[in-house]
């Protein structure tokens, strides 16, 4: 199998650690190596070739944290363009160089799994089922808590016994709580965790009968005669996700119940679930920190600055060079949206000065 790591990232739901210029799967979350180079040791063990799609802004960082890979096996965006075009540019260059029929297994690098033989497992009745049906094939994680910040997959049957697969019904989107909790209980969903495993004859055969657009962006690089024609053709795509441009509108879509545990750690609520905390919940990171009477919170100090924090609970602090984050941990989800505000803010400011 091969396997296709898409290391993108806008960097801004976990500012002020993550920033668009280094975004969280280059951050050491979650001990001594960063979240893309705990996914490159999963994809060792589940793939015979694996090649990294990153944006040009991040190639060098990403190849720094991955010296055992050539040159070729890196995939250089020039930009930005949703993980739609990452799938295109990444089924192009695969194309070149392997059997189009060999399954291809697509997964981020920035989610944190710690069983690695469960996640070899999943990946391997995916590739199976993949193989021998001709079809693409869906990784979803069991709900252990009705969710309203993750997308599901509604399972359709068994379409597989033997192996445990089943046949995709539909997808919702981030659910409200009560919806939420409907699916939580009723076992018949599946978080979607985006990951994806198929031939490159599969997904392209797919994309020529649902997505014009995303077949007219394959030809395009497939007819550029060089790197200048490359960069400039994918630049005149569309951002999209691949999940609205492709994979929803394939009607016999499969998946695999994941045998490994999963969090996406989009928001620092998630990341204070995957590391250590003290007995009363906890987590400090960095020097000169100094707390009494807090419980249940998440404290992180990379400056020379102290940081005291008192009679606080379920709190975020981060304190880095790129600014400073106070935040109610449930509502930790919303630093994406604030950053947004920021950088636009900086932008609009920088403009006026010119």
């Amino acid at each position: 199998m091969i396997v296709v790591i898409i290391a993108g990232g806008s960097g801004t739901r976990l500012w002020p650690l993550s920033t668009p210029e280094y975004p969280k799967h280059l951050l050491r979350l979650t001990g001594k190596r960063s979240l893309l180079q705990h996914t490159y040791e999963r994809a060792k063990a589940i793939g015979d070739a694996i090649y990294v799609i990153t944006e040009a802004s991040h190639g060098k960082h990403v190849k720094a944290q991955l010296p055992e890979l050539a040159d070729e096996a890196f995939i250089i965006e020039p930009g930005r363009r949703g993980t739609a075009g990452c799938i295109v540019a990444a089924l192009h260059h695969v194309s070149q160089k392997h059997d189009k029929n060999e399954p291809i297994a697509f997964m981020a690098a920035d989610h944190y799994v710690r069983d690695t033989n469960g996640f070899k497992h999943s990946f391997k009745i995916a590739e199976t089922a993949a193989k021998q049906n001709k079809r693409i094939v869906l990784i979803g994680a069991e709900p252990n808590y009705p969710s309203t910040g993750l997308g599901y997959i509604q399972k359709d049957g068994l379409f597989d016994e033997k192996m445990f697969v089943f046949k995709v019904h539909s997808f919702k989107e981030k659910p409200p709580y009560e919806t939420a909790k409907e699916f939580f209980k009723s076992g018949n969903y599946l978080w979607n965790c985006g990951y994806f495993v198929g031939s490159a004859d599969a997904f392209l055969k797919n994309i020529q009968k649902h997505t014009p657009d995303l077949q007219a962006n394959y030809n395009k690089l497939i007819k550029a005669k060089n790197l200048e024609e490359y960069n400039k053709a994918y630049l005149e795509f569309e951002p999209q996700a691949i999940d609205y441009a492709l994979i929803e509108k394939v009607n016999n879509l499969l998946v695999v119940p994941a045998s490994f545990d999963w969090m996406d750690l989009g928001s620092y609520g998630d990341v204070h679930k995957a590391v250590e905390s003290d007995q009363l919940g906890n987590y400090k990171n960095g020097d000169r920190i100094e707390i009494e009477a807090v419980e249940n919170s998440f404290i992180h100090n990379t400056e020379d600055k102290p940081v005291a924090v008192i009679g606080l609970d379920n709190i975020v602090v981060v304190n880095t060079p790129d600014g400073i984050l106070v935040a109610r941990k449930d509502l930790a989800q919303k630093v994406g949206e604030v950053v947004k505000g920021l950088i636009k803010k900086e932008k609009r400011e920088k403009s006026y000065c010119i």
